[in-house]
């Protein structure tokens, strides 16, 4: 007798374990060669071939897989399928959940960033600053730009809350530990444009950090010659709590400058991060945090050769003075959490940030400049004496209250919040400059430079005494659409074209200040469409209305009387407006039997009520109105994958031309970089997972600069190319990840970094210097050179 095999459907649903639809996972049987993906709400359909026995196995990457046997099914049948986050260790490589995202922020995978090789100690933010579209002209500094935005129009998010960064930070070496802590991240959003309308009113970029909470006891320490670190983080059925410090020093760094001198850089930082969960309806969430940078600085001389191959100039200098400098930050925030339903939650935020900050300096100094090299200073070119003096003091206090609210159904997610900001901000200012060429004292009279002969005129002076006082209202509606459209079956119910799967984010900001008395609204919309034929690929679109809030740096405007320039605060300012256009690509594909990704994306930014700024190192000022417009275009070109077994690596490559309009005149923006590219590598040695290996490379386009206290129309010299490779060697010295032994200890990873490893001179930022003709020479201000940096991490 033979017995015939009947066919049968097999649908339903695959849910993580939180009962959220688990979408574009897999679902085979593979003994008969059959397999299908989930749809936008976790659904499933499979037509298969009856047997005793039927074997189905549902996997996404980041979930534990799991395998459901059938015993001779028939007709239809139904199947609810609950996959388990993953936290198993495969060797050092960590899985995490990993979805597909559809909007335009994208998901960074943070497992490589402790034993990567790092020059700041900020790790997340040195992640940021090598993707496609971000630059950044100073390893020493945590700041990056965006598309051609400004250091400050770059929003920062830790679980829900914006984060801010100390005022008066002027140069990287000042620039301490950032306040995201690597140790305590579980998840980093990041989006370069055509963000959602939750995000704040920056209009180059957001960062959203969400900090994890500790399953169990979990432990580290990390201790190099650049600082260390400790990690500490438990958990029980109701509470978890996690806490970090972290030591900073660049002392060995700075001694790589050819300013030399005494530095004494000190940067010391704690969080903590404590959750209470009672029951199931609530939830409590503190996030604390102290910060502190101290910079002290006594030059004592320099020597720097610079010029071309026909004309080889030589600059000495001794230095005479000091600078002290200190900035410490408070951050809190509490967070009242009630899940109204298992789809409806509603979060009440409250949070505080202070900080006081003062940066004084008395620095003068004697150059000789002459045009032959070595030890015999002729002056022939020009002598003279300069001095810097700054007594610059801000008090500043932020205080918020937020109100979220979170609805989601099976195609819809919407989300909605109210906040309230209180700003006190007091500043104290007082700076100058005075250079003598020559014996002749060179003043800046607003029409150039020219000597003197009588009085003693400063080149540059400023007066500064403010305070600022006003409320912030803001309010944001969004919604998440996913659906599908088309696809077919046949009469059995099986797929023979899979639909094409949407989804549309839209929504509205709404923002009103009291300072200025100014009410702004931004919409904001995405698609992602994954087509039926071919769900590696996704097309993204994108478009919106963003606004720079006006904030204190960009208040401060400037009126000159007698030589002093005074620093006052402009009400009647406007928000920058940004306007962005995106069209992009993902590809997935497979290659060596391993899986990459292919990004391309291209924008562009329409620019007005701009207020002009100049940048020198870090420090950005601005003019305080609203003088120009202009625009931002580009592509951005991004491969990611594992060229090695196990590892990430991604390449990445950016085109940009950005212009302004400025009194008549057509000019780049200050951070017009030209084009990019960022290398970042991970290989394990030849038959081991003990030995590994991280590159990061970077080659980017110099950005476009004027001589100092010049018009920004007068923006006519580009600095040098800045390219830097940095490697670094990790042996793992003791391997218990499953726990074979009773030792205490899970990994001990023993590092040497050699960091600028090819020592090439990067600059930074030029000082100027006259000689007796009244011609103006722009020496470099190079970065740190070649340094090797040793570390020791114990993962208990």
């Amino acid at each position: 007798m033979s017995v015939v095999a009947q066919d049968f459907v097999l649908t339903g649903k695959v849910m993580d374990a939180q009962e959220n639809a688990i979408e574009l996972a897999s679902v085979v049987c593979a003994k008969q060669g059959k397999a299908t993906m989930t749809n936008l709400r976790g659904e499933f359909s499979l037509s298969l071939k009856s047997a005793d026995s039927v074997v189905i196995r549902f996997s996404m990457l980041g979930y534990k897989t799991k395998t459901r046997v059938l015993r001779r099914p028939k007709g239809r049948q139904n199947l609810q399928i609950q996959l388990y986050e993953d936290a198993q260790s495969l060797g050092d490589v960590e899985v995490t959940v990993v979805r597909r995202s559809t909007t335009t922020t994208e998901q960074l995978n943070t497992k490589d960033i402790k034993t990567a090789p790092s020059t700041t100690g900020n790790g997340v933010e040195e992640l940021i600053q090598q993707q496609a579209g971000v630059s950044t002209h100073s390893e020493l500094s945590s700041q990056y730009n965006v598309r051609g935005g400004a250091f400050d129009e770059n929003s920062v998010y830790i679980n829900n809350v914006e984060v801010y960064r100390p005022f008066l930070v002027r140069s990287g070496q000042q620039e301490g530990l950032s306040i995201i802590n690597p140790d305590m991240v579980g998840g980093i959003g990041f989006s370069t444009g055509g963000y959602e309308a939750k995000y704040g009113d920056k209009m180059s970029s957001a960062l959203d950090i969400t900090y994890r909470r500790p399953e169990k006891f979990e432990a580290n320490a990390q201790a190099s010659l650049l600082g260390a670190s400790a990690y500490i983080g438990f958990s029980n059925k109701k509470f978890a709590w996690a806490n970090g410090v972290r030591y900073k020093t660049t002392k060995a760094l700075l001694k790589s400058f050819q300013t030399k001198g005494d530095y004494d850089p000190e940067f010391i930082d704690y969080q903590t991060n404590l959750s209470y969960t009672p029951n199931k309806r609530w939830q409590v969430d503190f996030i604390g945090n102290i910060n502190q940078s101290k910079y002290n600085y006594y030059p004592t001389n320099r020597k720097t050769d610079f010029g071309t191959l026909q004309n080889v100039y030589s600059f000495l200098m001794y230095f005479d003075g000091w600078e002290r400098d200190l900035f410490r930050t408070y951050f809190g925030t509490l967070n009242i959490k009630r899940n109204i339903t298992s789809n409806t939650q509603i979060s009440l935020i409250g949070s505080a940030f202070s900080t006081n900050e003062r940066e004084t300096y008395d620095i003068q100094g004697q150059y000789w400049l002459s045009d032959s090299q070595g030890e015999n200073y002729s002056a022939d070119k020009g002598y003279g004496t300069y001095a810097e003096h700054a007594r610059n003091y801000l008090k500043a206090n932020v205080g918020s209250l937020k109100l979220m609210l979170e609805h989601k159904t099976q195609m819809h997610n919407v989300q909605s919040g109210l906040t309230m900001k209180w700003e006190n901000i007091e500043e104290q200012s007082r700076e100058y400059e005075m250079r003598d060429s020559a014996g002749f004292v060179i003043q800046n009279t607003g029409n150039g430079f020219h000597h003197s002969d009588n009085t003693l005129n400063m080149i540059y002076t400023l007066s500064a005494k403010n305070k600022l006082n006003a409320r912030r209202t803001e309010f944001y509606i969004q919604d998440a659409w996913k659906f599908e459209r088309g696809g077919k079956k046949d009469e059995n119910d099986k797929e023979i074209e899979r639909p094409t799967l949407y989804t549309l984010n839209y929504g509205l900001r709404f923002s009103n200040w009291s300072f200025t008395h100014e009410s702004i609204i931004s919409p904001r919309a995405s698609l992602a469409i994954i087509p039926g034929w071919n769900q590696d690929l996704m097309y993204r679109f994108a478009a919106g209305i963003y606004y720079q809030a006006p904030f204190y740096k960009e208040l401060r405007d400037t009126t000159t009387i007698d030589g002093t320039t005074y620093a006052e605060l402009n009400s009647k300012i406007k928000s920058q407006r940004s306007i962005h256009f995106i069209a992009a690509l993902d590809y997935r594909f497979k290659m060596m039997g391993r899986s990459f990704k292919f990004s391309a994306e291209a924008y562009y930014k329409a620019l007005s009520n701009l207020v002009p700024y100049s940048v020198n190192n870090v420090k950005v000022v601005y003019y305080g109105q609203n003088e120009a417009y202009g625009h931002i275009a580009g592509v951005d070109f991004k491969l990611y994958g594992e060229f090695v077994p196990g590892t990430d690596s991604w390449i990445t490559l950016s085109l940009m031309n950005t212009r302004m309009k400025l009194n008549g005149v057509s000019i780049p923006l200050p951070t017009d970089q030209r084009y990019s590219v960022n290398v970042s590598f991970s290989d394990y040695f030849p038959n081991t997972d003990r030995w590994k290996m991280q590159l990061r490379l970077a080659f980017a386009d110099g950005l476009p600069f004027a001589a100092p206290h010049k018009p920004l129309e007068q923006l006519n010299f580009r600095a040098s190319a800045y390219r830097r490779a940095d490697i670094g060697m990790s042996y793992r010295a003791f391997k218990n990840d499953k726990r074979e032994t009773q030792s205490p200890f899970k990994n001990i990873w023993l590092g040497l970094d050699c960091l600028n490893i090819f020592g090439i001179n990067n600059v930074n930022s030029y000082y100027w210097v006259t000689d007796v003709q009244n011609t103006q020479y722009a020496v470099p201000n190079y970065l740190t050179g070649r340094q090797i940096n040793g570390k020791v991490i114990v993962e208990f």
